[in-house]
Order: C-alpha cells, then sequence, then structure tokens
C-alpha cells in the first residue's frame, strides 16, 4: 500500500501555519525550527520560500490586511467619503482585534507588503478623489492608522481588575464602578471604538467644509 504523500511545502502553507502560531501563542513563538517542525519538514526547506524569519512574520501580517475590506473604495461605491472611511476603519478594527499580536508588526506600516500597500493605495485614491488635496489625503490616511491600531493595541476595560475592593474611594472616589469595566469589555471597548471614530470624522467633516467654502469664495474673487 503506498504511503500518503505529505502536502507540498508551499508559501501559503508556511504563513497559515506561523499564523496559527502567532495567534495562539505571539511572534516570539515563532522560528524557523519550530515552524519546519509544526510543517514536518527540514529547516533548510523553508529558505526555498522566504530567506528569514523576519519575512515570515511580514508575510502573516500582510494576510492580516489582506482581510480588510476595501469595497468602500471602489469607485462605483455610493458611499460618500465619510461613511467610506468608517467603514473601512470598522473593517480594519475587526481584523486587528482578531490577530492582535500582528498589531505592532502592522503598526509600523506597509513597507513592501502588497495588501497594506493597497489598503493605503485605495484610501488615499477614494480621499483625493473625494476632493481632499493630497496632502491632507495623506494626513488622512496617517490620522486613521494611528487611530485604529492604537485602538487594538489593548483593552481599556481591561486595564482594571474585576474586584470591587481594589480601589479604595478615599483614593480613587470616582472608580467606584471600575472593578466591572472587565466584564463589560466587547461593550465598553467598541463603544469607545465608535465614539472616537465619529467624533474624528466629524471633525475631518468641519475641515472638509471650511476647504470647500474657501475654495467657493477664492474662485468668485
Amino acid at each position: 500500500m503506498a504511503r500518503p504523500r505529505k502536502p507540498l511545502l508551499s508559501r501559503e502553507r508556511i504563513v497559515e501555519t506561523a499564523s496559527a502560531l502567532v495567534d495562539s501563542e505571539g511572534l516570539e513563538a515563532v522560528s524557523t525550527r519550530r515552524l519546519a517542525a509544526e510543517l514536518g519538514v527540514s529547516g533548510p526547506s523553508l529558505y526555498n520560500h522566504f530567506r528569514t524569519k523576519d519575512e515570515i512574520l511580514e508575510a502573516v501580517a500582510d494576510a492580516v490586511s489582506a482581510q480588510v475590506d476595501l469595497s468602500m473604495f471602489d469607485q462605483d461605491d455610493e458611499r460618500d467619503w465619510r461613511t467610506a472611511l468608517h467603514d473601512w476603519a470598522v473593517s480594519y478594527r475587526a481584523a486587528l482585534t482578531a490577530h492582535p499580536h500582528t498589531v505592532p508588526i502592522l503598526a509600523r506600516g506597509p513597507g513592501r507588503r502588497p495588501a497594506g500597500l493597497r489598503v493605503a493605495d485605495a484610501v488615499f485614491g477614494a480621499m483625493v478623489r473625494a476632493g481632499w488635496p493630497p496632502a491632507q489625503a495623506t494626513c488622512i490616511g496617517a490620522l486613521m492608522r494611528y487611530f485604529i491600531t492604537g485602538s487594538a493595541l489593548g483593552s481599556f476595560a481591561l486595564g482594571f481588575v474585576d474586584d470591587e475592593t481594589a480601589y479604595d474611594p478615599g483614593d480613587y472616589p470616582h472608580l467606584g464602578q471600575a472593578h466591572l469595566l472587565a466584564e463589560r469589555q466587547q461593550k465598553v471597548d467598541e463603544g469607545a471604538f465608535e465614539t472616537g471614530l465619529r467624533a474624528l470624522l466629524d471633525g475631518l467633516a468641519v475641515q472638509y467644509e471650511t476647504g470647500a467654502e474657501k475654495g467657493s469664495a477664492a474662485a468668485e474673487q
């Protein structure tokens, strides 16, 4: 009886296995030796697909970027720029919170990662098409990345212990309910993100309208 063949090694298999390790144990769990053992191959065979461990981790991070919905930035999509930014931000944060250990890599920017560059290109292109000057469109992309990745770096709610005796009202008179935050983590953290996102977009909308008014006034002179 023929022995079952092992699946051929590929970039996709390596990234899938590395992603699972990162999700379950963190970035430090990934090594070429560990990956080779998980894949049932010899260590040197990995170098046929990736030159270094860092390249593997970059690919893992890019696989997360590839999960972000960009359909709202399609030229035939009817959403306005503000709604598009909102919907994209929600999708982006969902991808990051599903894979929180990759956030430190993604926070550094796209570098040469294809999916990450597609995200940056889509946001910038949509803002310019909407009428934002290129310099401001660049700042908007940067601002959104700061806000979204920052929100995914940690949980505000889980920053407080669930022990009601931990916060003495004599020392912290306004933290009497802080011990309840942990059990309400999702509601608190998602509410904070949505509150901040809407405030950010409100501010951008004011800038957008001010810019349009200035442009109209200049055209009339």
